[in-house]
């Protein structure tokens, strides 16, 4: 339930912002703003809500909390009507549309219409003459947008008894209306109500670890098979002892197993020898090997996952300001996917170093013209295509051993030399690499430039993207 036009009417006496000067302007999210006032010795906070259902204008002691990343309209305000003086602040007959008179000690004014409709609430920002300098929401159809004229509601005389008599402010209890309304609605409203938002966070919190306990199982139930890998390379063995055995017609290979006594019968292919099909069990087992290891990466990342989730279900419950815990919840269901990158590739933080690794040309160049300096250091696999990686250079250090050989590990893993044994990179500082003529895209030729030898080290190459993933969550 929104605020109707008497209540409106009793919160603006009781705020009496006229000659208040606008020191600070926070926008929480998309729907709210605040407003940080000052008049004679006194400070308040004015709350304005525009989302359906929870429409109003009140002051409010609660925290208000920024927005991760700013917003466009709390910017532009910032930059126009930041310490500016409010000269007159009332509501437009009883038509639910707050004006504001605003001016700078230069003389610069503004207008500032507050609508609070419940299909149709704005803040619109105009000049002297009501021309629209921008809006919280841009909406052309009704010409709230940049460069129109804002046209503010008619009064008309013989409705306001009516609306008198038909809209009664709501009986309340504590020592203000202002104080009222905002307990009541950071309590009962739809949209930033505490109970509300805690419902919203637990069919969230349940939905999420839903599906992460079930990634988590089959994770586990797949390490349960592979389990059984010695028993293939066993089986291998068994092909190579009893290979005089095939015949080339059936297939399956029936021998007595030299370690239990039983007779067992493999799978074969009888048009391949005893070696070929030995190989194949042997292959299998590798693999196995390996999908165990990477395994076990993927059961601690998604016990992790476990864990934050816990932890961030914690922090909602335990947080007692609903405009926070809107922003908890907004930020956490942001998929990782959607969320804009400050740059283009992969980012590896380790042990206070920071390294990027571009994956393709586009990255690499990307990377070099927007996100390095100088003094960054640059490594490349030598005689392969292959991503950059750089290492983000830190004043009065030098790059230790180690976070050499991490990056140096990506540069092989993101290059066409991944399955090599050894492999030869170069490295050098950003400053002497220069851009080849009328060469593809990214591509550079380094001077000064160093050689470092490496054997590919699955075990750090885990680490690292164990660190990254961890990052992610």
């Amino acid at each position: 339930m929104s605020l109707n036009c008497n209540e409106i009417n009793l919160v603006l006496s009781e705020l009496n912002l006229q000659g208040a000067f606008i020191q600070d302007i926070i926008q929480p999210g998309y729907d709210t703003l605040a407003f940080y006032t000052y008049k004679e010795g006194t400070a308040k906070t004015v709350l304005i809500c525009t989302a359906q259902n929870s429409v109003r204008i009140n002051e409010t002691r609660r925290k208000i909390t920024k927005n991760p990343k700013p917003l466009r309209f709390m910017e532009f305000l910032k930059s126009k009507i930041k310490g500016c003086r409010i000269n007159t602040c009332a509501q437009i007959g009883l038509e639910r549309v707050i004006k504001m008179e605003l001016s700078h000690s230069d003389e610069e004014r503004f207008n500032m219409y507050i609508r609070l409709w419940n299909n149709a609430a704005n803040v619109i920002l105009c000049d002297q003459n009501d021309f629209v300098l921008d809006s919280m929401f841009r909406r052309p159809e009704r010409y709230e947008m940049k460069g129109e004229t804002f046209i503010p509601p008619a009064v008309i005389e013989e409705k306001l008894k009516e609306a008198e008599e038909r809209f009664p402010v709501r009986e309340w209890e504590g020592e203000s209306f202002n104080s009222y309304i905002d307990y009541w609605y950071s309590e009962h409203a739809d949209n930033l109500s505490r109970e509300s938002l805690l419902e919203k966070a637990e069919k969230w919190y349940e939905s999420v670890k839903s599906k992460r306990e079930n990634a988590l199982n089959n994770l586990l139930n797949k390490q349960e098979d592979f389990k059984n890998a010695p028993q293939l390379k066993h089986q291998g063995d068994l092909i190579m002892s009893y290979g005089h055995l095939i015949d080339g017609s059936s297939k399956y290979l029936e021998c007595e197993d030299y370690e239990s006594g039983k007779t067992v019968r493999l799978l074969i292919d009888p048009k391949k020898s005893a070696q070929e099909n030995a190989a194949e069990y042997y292959k299998n087992y590798k693999k196995a090997v390996s999908g165990a290891e990477e395994l076990e990466h993927d059961i601690q990342i998604a016990r992790l996952q476990l864990e934050k989730l816990e932890k961030q279900y914690a922090d909602i419950k335990a947080e007692k300001n609903p405009v926070k815990i809107e922003q908890m919840l907004r930020r956490d269901s942001t998929p990782v996917q959607k969320q804009k990158k400050t740059h283009p590739g992969l980012e590896y933080t380790v042990n206070g170093w920071l390294i990027y690794v571009g994956r393709d040309a586009n990255e690499n160049d990307e990377l070099l013209r927007r996100h390095v300096r100088g003094e960054d250091l640059w490594l490349h696999v030598r005689d392969f295509a292959g991503g950059y990686v750089f290492i983000k250079a830190q004043k009065n250090k030098t790059v230790p051993l180690d976070i050499l050989l991490d990056a140096g590990n990506l540069a092989v893993y993101y290059s066409k030399a991944r399955n090599n044994t050894k492999v030869d990179l170069y490295y050098t500082h950003v400053k002497y690499l220069r851009r080849a003529k009328n060469g593809p895209k990214g591509l550079v030729i380094p001077t000064q430039e160093k050689n470092l030898c490496i054997s590919p080290d699955k075990e750090r190459l885990s680490r690292l993207d164990f660190l990254h993933e961890e990052a992610q969550l």
